[in-house]
């Protein structure tokens, strides 16, 4: 069959138009990633960049907040002629605080060598934005690097930041010289870190020590995960929640499970019971009793939740929690697992043996109780 000059040219026209709308595709922006590297090259040379250099780091912008600094504002300025990694979290995501043992090790280890370690907490929710909360947190993980507060997202933007955690790695000489998005590659980050500081000295000879990161074990297993974190406010909805009546926003809906429960939640999404104030980034239990069921596939559930104060009864599969599951904010009281929720932040719901597909469900005692999304492991 013999193809004219004209339909040719049409059909290059519709592949490159093809290609175009590949490259064009990106994530969305202010999303929790796991798994992504990215490495920066030479780049052109632009108004803000010199021929041949690496891109400069942009100075820390609008911060609003400063922890283990000893009370002392501080500038990348301040830090020139030492390696830095900027490490963008927020502490309710797992992702992040799966990453903090690496980050702790690695200060410990090389901050006598050159390293210094800012962690940029930039919050999700407003309730992160609070210098208590996150002075709290920075206690609960044991953090001893500084932690600046980016609420008004000054630096997340200098940076051009989408995710949560992000790290950059910062030369001698203050221009960015890697950096990686999400989890995993810890090996790699710190093989950067030991080259890096390796130029700070002739003699200094980190690039042949043995990495801390070896000796940190991860038990996630990302791959194996079937259920993608679920957000419950009307503005922060990824997916539906699997009642008819929805999330209709600044309205309080009396919800009900389906009839036979157990037989008709579909996996992946929310089922609430009770009466429930659906707020923007999320849905408040007005009624002093309530429930959430999720048919998930996981080894481990978290939710980011508080008010109350409530206590949240956990079954899996319409039984009681036991001692191979139980989440680790959980705790037995005879022979039930109860969670105590009294403060904003993340809890561990379920820690399984296993990725498996079970039905969760929290029956909550106490109204005001507030949840914000799933998150899982």
């Amino acid at each position: 069959m013999e193809i004219s000059v004209s339909n040719y040219l049409i059909l290059i026209f519709a592949v490159l138009i093809i290609v175009a709308a590949i490259i064009t595709i990106g994530p969305a922006a202010g999303q929790k990633s796991a798994i992504i590297s990215k490495t920066i090259p030479n780049p052109s040379p632009s108004p803000s960049v010199s021929a041949g250099s690496y891109p400069q780091a942009p100075e820390l912008n609008l911060i609003s907040g400063y922890i283990n600094t000893n009370n002392k504002s501080i500038t990348l300025s301040q830090y020139r002629g030492k390696v830095v990694l900027l490490d963008f979290w927020t502490y309710t995501c797992i992702n992040c605080i799966r990453t903090i043992p690496y980050l702790n090790s690695w200060y410990e280890k090389y901050a006598s060598k050159g390293l210094v370690i800012i962690g940029i907490h930039t919050p999700e929710f407003d309730f992160e934005k609070d210098y208590a909360n996150v002075f709290k947190a920075v206690q609960k993980f044991m953090i001893k690097y500084p932690i600046v507060q980016d609420n008004d997202y000054g630096t997340w933007t200098s940076y051009d930041n989408h995710y949560w955690p992000h790290v950059y790695l910062i030369d001698k000489d203050g221009t960015i010289r890697y950096d990686r998005i999400g989890e995993g590659g810890d090996e790699e980050i710190e093989r950067n870190i030991q080259k890096l500081l390796s130029e700070l000295d002739q003699t200094n000879q980190v690039a042949n020590e043995s990495l801390v990161s070896e000796n940190i074990s991860s038990n996630t297993d990302f791959y194996k995960i079937g259920t993608p974190e679920i957000y419950l406010g009307y503005s922060t909805a990824r997916q539906p929640i699997g009642n008819l009546q929805g999330l209709p926003p600044e309205q309080s809906v009396n919800y009900s499970f389906p009839s036979d429960s157990a037989a008709r939640l579909s996996p992946n999404l929310v089922y609430l019971e009770g009466t429930w104030k659906i707020n923007g980034d999320h849905s408040e239990l007005i009624s002093n009793e309530g429930k959430i069921a999720l048919n998930y596939k996981a080894r481990s559930v978290n939710i980011v939740a508080g008010g109350g104060p409530s206590d949240l009864i956990i079954t899996l599969d319409d039984k009681n929690e036991d001692q191979t599951n139980i989440g680790t904010d959980a705790i037995f009281v005879g022979n039930e697992a109860i969670a105590h929720i009294n403060g904003l932040r993340l809890y561990n719901a379920v820690n399984d043996s296993g990725y498996n597909q079970r039905t969760v469900i929290l029956n909550i005692k106490g109204k005001g109780f507030r949840i914000y999304t799933f998150t899982f492991g």
